[in-house]
């Protein structure tokens, strides 16, 4: 976890990659860098992907390093240098370059009675068939994107009619160096069959035009293909040369039965792949709030974007077919360590430098900026970074969903326990505590077949883009088979321990005795994971998806999926020395607080045995941030409580908003610790509880009907709930297909009055 933020020069930091100085005003790929020699050492995927099926490619498959030359004089500000790489890895030694010069094979002679190819209409627009039937209609480009494994329609113009004498082959290139062994150069001969499930077949052949039916492998590379034709007949072979109008974009299939991402569900299909909106959830278990998240996949650019994210991971081209091995370096680059990948994560609070985590409504504007600069994009946080990969996940064609997980476990030492100490009087040792809780933690689920996993592991994978821990050296996490995380099977790959430490271990208490030793005074079996949510299909309502991340809590199954992880950590003997006497049962009570307003917390006390208890009860208010990173304690309470057999009685200690105010964080929230000693028993309470304090949320209203081309209205409002003025108040504006980012700088906003901003948009 960062402690503030990070700059973050990156694996290459010796020689870091360097962006134009002046970024180009649209986001469209530019020309790409020189090759240059790659560093020593092992390679991200033997490091992090060792097992994929690209790990012994040759560096000539992989794209450009992300840094500049600074020896050559080539490095920032220069005309060359620090170029972003194209999507396309095009260069002149491809056959039918504008390089090269050559229109035709052999001296470049184009003879009579040649098989000449004057034009071809790949039918792309979003109007086209093809478009419609691969669902890619609603990508704000005029290129062809196709989804693989489904076959496509194009027509060739002749400057002949065609004879079936003729030989054509269509070809499709990718990389810099295209071979045919590694799929990143397909050749496919029209009327025969094609390797790898290409084929080409002539549909109708009227004149000198010449329609075709052309089927895609459902294991292609994805990405951004050149495409050219190539001709044979008596009179000699040609060559058509390249056109950058000609580029095909070719993503995953979720509609393809035989593509490893595939869907069965149509209804699962159009929300976790075609919808651009979604909602993203925060805050604590009993007081759950909610954003808006702007997507925004098929805009302008996000595509392109999207490509350039592997490419400047240098992820090989060969590679980019497995999902496993895609999602899994996206998880590693839509953060900024190791690699200046997309988002900065910042925790610190001072956000002076950049846009604070909270202002972000959407992907968009940050894919954008990345790709325009080369930049990695300040900041980000847990949400920011699983909603840009939601974006660019669904953007390939990989069904994706963002998920919130509530009382989220950091486990920091593999014990797959949350491990919490305490001094002789139950006073938390923070300087030992360096596991921690988060109130919420959000990541992503996207659904793929593992064939790297044995049988029954396929379905929703986590993939988590938050940098918390390393993976094999590298920021990254997952994919991570949820049906391996619900039973404990801690060592199936990738990352499972330290996922099923955060939804399903325990909380451990550990108490220091008088000679310095510590012991396990209480285990909380039901704080972690507690609720995970994910925004349900067809609507704005949540959907509950714990169930298939754990069995019911309590169960035989789900303590059977405990002990079977627990058994593979780093303390496999840490429940010998539990302590068994519970007569007293202890319960934390908040009200549903609105910021700025006093509060109460209560503890509720049962006394379940047949004698009277005493107990001794010490509470401990402290702020924390989400992350479970916890301040210091601004407010203490202790009381003795006396209880009859069966009885029950309530402790409260109210909380004014003066209180509270100073030590108020970014994202924070209220951590009540409770402790407590049974005097006759010796029974030790202990419990953390924490809760937020509700802001309100904002109210729009459409002044006016919304009409197609037509300005409309929108009115904003927000009601400032504290007692004093708050300052530089700023509306961030955005909606696929609708707005461009925008931002709204209203100023300042009087206290405990609403203030609506009409604008029209």
């Amino acid at each position: 976890m960062m402690d503030g933020p990070r700059s973050d020069v990156g694996r290459w930091g010796g020689n870091p990659w360097q962006p134009p100085t002046t970024p180009s005003p649209e986001p469209e790929p530019e020309p790409e860098p020189e090759r240059r020699s790659r560093r020593g050492g092992r390679s991200f995927w033997a490091r992090c992907c060792g097992c994929c099926s690209c790990r012994n490619e040759t560096d000539a498959d992989w794209g450009p390093e992300p840094h500049g030359d600074r020896g050559s004089g080539r490095g920032r500000g220069s005309s060359s240098g620090g170029r972003r790489p194209d999507s396309r890895g095009s260069d002149s030694r491809r056959p039918g370059s504008r390089a090269s010069g050559v229109n035709a094979a052999g001296d470049g002679t184009i003879r009579e009675g040649m098989l000449v190819v004057t034009g071809v209409d790949l039918l792309s627009s979003r109007s086209d068939q093809n478009r419609r039937e691969h669902h890619t209609d609603e990508f704000e480009y005029d290129e062809l994107i196709l989804r693989r494994g489904q076959p496509f329609d194009m027509v060739l113009h002749l400057s002949r009619p065609y004879e079936s004498s003729d030989h054509v082959a269509l070809e499709l290139l990718i990389g810099n160096s295209p071979e045919v062994g590694k799929g990143t150069h397909v050749i496919i001969p029209v009327g025969k069959g094609g390797s790898g499930g290409w084929k080409a077949q002539v549909t109708k052949a009227s004149g000198q035009n010449l329609d075709l039916r052309v089927h895609t492998s459902p294991n292609a590379i994805i990405g951004k293909f050149q495409f050219t034709v190539r001709t044979r007949s008596e009179a000699g072979e040609f060559l058509l040369p390249f056109d950058p109008h000609n580029e095909i974009y070719i993503l995953f299939n979720p509609w393809c039965p035989e593509d490893i991402v595939y869907v069965e569900h149509e209804d699962w299909r159009q929300e976790y792949v075609l919808n651009e909106s979604g909602r993203i959830y925060y805050g604590t278990e009993a007081q759950i709030g909610e954003r808006t998240w702007n997507y925004g996949q098929f805009d302008h650019g996000v595509l392109d974007a999207c490509l350039y994210i592997l490419d400047r991971r240098g992820m090989p081209y060969g590679g980019r077919g497995d999902p496993v091995s895609v999602s899994r370096v996206i998880s590693a680059m839509v953060n900024s360590l190791d690699d200046n990948g997309v988002l900065i994560g910042n925790w610190s609070g001072d956000y002076s430098r950049g846009t604070n985590p909270s202002a972000w409504v959407g992907s968009v504007e940050i894919l954008l900026s990345y790709l325009r600069t080369g930049y990695s994009v300040p900041y980000g946080q847990c949400w920011v970074f699983a909603g840009v990969t939601t974006t660019v996940l669904r953007c390939l064609g990989l069904a994706t969903r963002t998920v919130t997980n509530f009382n989220s476990a950091h486990d920091t030492d593999t014990s797959l326990t949350m491990d919490i100490y305490f001094d002789e009087n139950m006073k938390p040792l923070e300087h030992l505590n360096h596991d921690s809780v988060w109130n919420f933690h959000v990541w992503n689920d996207c659904w793929m077949k593992r064939p790297d996993l044995p049988s029954g592991f396929g379905g929703w994978q986590v993939v988590d883009a938050t940098p918390q821990e390393t993976s094999s050296g590298i920021f990254c996490c997952g994919p991570c088979s949820v049906e391996s995380i619900k039973n404990g099977l801690v060592y199936m790959k990738y990352d499972t321990p330290f996922i099923f430490a955060e939804v399903n271990s325990d909380k451990v208490y550990w108490q220091r005795q008088d000679d310095g030793s510590f012991k396990i005074v209480y285990v909380e079996e039901k704080a972690i994971g507690t609720l995970i949510i994910t925004k349900a299909i067809g609507s704005n309502m949540r959907d509950d998806v714990t169930h298939i991340y754990k069995h019911p809590e309590g169960s035989e199954a789900e303590r059977k999926a405990v002990e079977t992880a627990a058994a593979h950590g780093s303390k496999p003997n840490v429940y010998s020395t539990r302590d068994s006497a519970e007569d007293v049962a202890m319960q934390v009570e908040a009200q549903d607080a609105v910021m700025g307003q006093d509060l109460t917390v209560c503890v509720v006390l049962t006394n379940r045995s047949s004698s009277r208890r005493t107990v001794k009860l010490h509470l401990y208010l402290s702020v924390t941030f989400y992350t479970g990173v916890t301040g210091s304690v601004f407010k203490e309470s202790k009381k003795e409580v006396v209880l009859a057999p069966g009885a029950s009685d309530r402790v409260s200690m109210p909380v004014a908003y003066k209180e509270y105010r100073p030590h108020l964080v970014d994202q924070g929230s209220m951590l009540l610790n409770v402790s407590g000693h049974v005097k006759e028993n010796g029974q030790v309470l202990a419990k953390q509880h924490t809760f937020r304090l509700r802001t309100p949320d904002l109210s729009l209203t459409l002044l006016g009907a919304a009409v197609v081309g037509q300005e409309c209205e929108v009115q904003i409002v927000f009601k400032n709930p504290l007692p004093i003025t708050l300052t530089n108040v700023v509306f961030r504006l955005e909606g696929s297909g609708l707005q461009r980012p925008k931002i709204l700088n209203v100023g300042w906003l009087l206290s405990l009055t609403a203030k609506p901003v009409t604008r029209g948009d």
